[in-house]
């Protein structure tokens, strides 16, 4: 007799399409769940082929609102338009995105006796350590929760520290992957010494601090050149300072890339270049860069330390002078296909089916606990 699939709802609390790294991350990791059916919840606009890898998708009716004045008649309603949902849907267990965020208090609010499992993403341990009310939603989230599970130990123990060291034996460890199969490695390998062709992908905000890589570039012996690739409220202040130091030559902006173009184009490059200065929980687009065979120089924060281990650069967070070393290291440096091997290396261990694997174990050992 077949065992009856496990249940599983989930949701994060935007536009249900692939537009962030959290989003893409969940989207691959219910698609490789075996024997389970998953509910998500979201907003619209709905990318069609995205939704695909959830046995269902319904949108959030309930207006979002952020946090200020109304948050709490906010999260009153949405609670209870999730608590009407769980009931007609009656799943085995909720997955929590986000330690702390509206729709996870919601869960919280509305699980009853159904077990939660909640999955820190970054961005709200960032919130709250800022913002008492950000706090509190986080601890609340973390108090009516079986597991709270980080990709890395570094994230573990921020999470630990923050919630005064409470909840320390529902801390999990799963590392985050990505559709290995799916990556594609340069045909040609790393040329000889010389400037490099430069990749940078992601947000273009005050956390990913894409500003080190321009100022390191006005800063390197060697004439390297840098794609940087994304959006955010930066962008026109970054093209602005690229011109102020004399690189608009050697600096390109490209707009945000679906995953499958932006991995088409990875292996057109020499290497990455990863800026972030705060906190990092993991770091996937690192491991995609790694799975297309390009060495990494990056900011040297604990979680992506923990990520990467030797097989990266890494320069100080934040110093441009300090990459621009690690930039004229890299490009002078003769081993630079052995850089190329251990990325391949480094990314072998981080695939999404592990993954989804030790995430749907965990799950059922809560459900059977």
């Amino acid at each position: 007799m077949t065992a009856k699939p496990l249940t599983i709802l989930t949701g994060i609390n935007r536009a249900s399409k692939p537009s962030s790294g959290s989003l893409i991350l969940v989207n691959d990791l219910y698609r490789a769940m075996p024997d389970t059916h998953t509910t998500y919840l979201g907003r619209k606009p709905v990318d069609q082929a995205w939704k695909s890898a959830f046995d269902r998708l319904i949108t959030l009716a309930t207006t979002k609102r952020p946090q200020g004045p109304g948050f709490g008649d906010y999260v009153d309603e949405l609670t209870r338009e999730v608590a009407a949902l769980i009931g007609k849907i009656q799943p085995d267990v909720i997955h929590a995105q986000y330690l702390g965020f509206a729709l996870s208090l919601a869960f919280t609010r509305a699980a009853g006796s159904i077990p939660i499992t909640a999955i820190a993403h970054g961005p709200e341990l960032m919130a709250a350590e800022h913002s008492p009310s950000e706090r509190a939603a986080l601890d609340e989230v973390a108090a009516a929760s079986t597991a709270i599970v980080t990709p890395t130990s570094a994230l573990a123990d921020r999470i630990d520290r923050l919630t005064r060291h409470r909840f320390t034996d529902r801390l999990t460890v799963i590392p985050w992957g990505i559709p290995l199969n799916e990556a594609q490695v340069r045909t040609q390998p790393p040329s000889g010494p010389g400037p490099l062709s430069l990749v940078h992908a992601g947000r273009l905000d005050d956390n990913k601090s894409t500003i080190t890589a321009i100022e390191a570039l006005a800063l390197t012996a060697l004439p390297h050149h840098l794609t940087v690739i994304g959006q955010g409220p930066l962008r026109e202040h970054l093209q602005r300072r690229s011109t102020e130091l004399g690189l608009r030559n050697r600096v390109h902006f490209s707009p945000f890339l679906p995953r499958a173009e932006l991995w088409r184009r990875l292996p057109d490059f020499d290497a990455f270049v990863f800026t972030t200065s705060g906190l990092e929980a993991f770091g996937l687009v690192l491991i995609e860069a790694q799975a297309h065979g390009l060495p990494v120089i990056y900011s040297d924060l604990p979680g992506v330390r923990e990520t990467l281990g030797s097989t990266g650069v890494p320069y100080t967070p934040g110093d441009p002078r300090s990459l621009a070393v690690a930039l004229d290291r890299t490009g002078r440096d003769c081993r630079r296909s052995s850089l190329a091997k251990a990325a391949l290396h480094n990314a072998r261990r981080y695939d999404i089916a592990a993954t989804s694997r030790q995430l749907r174990d965990l799950t059922l050992q809560l459900t059977k606990t």
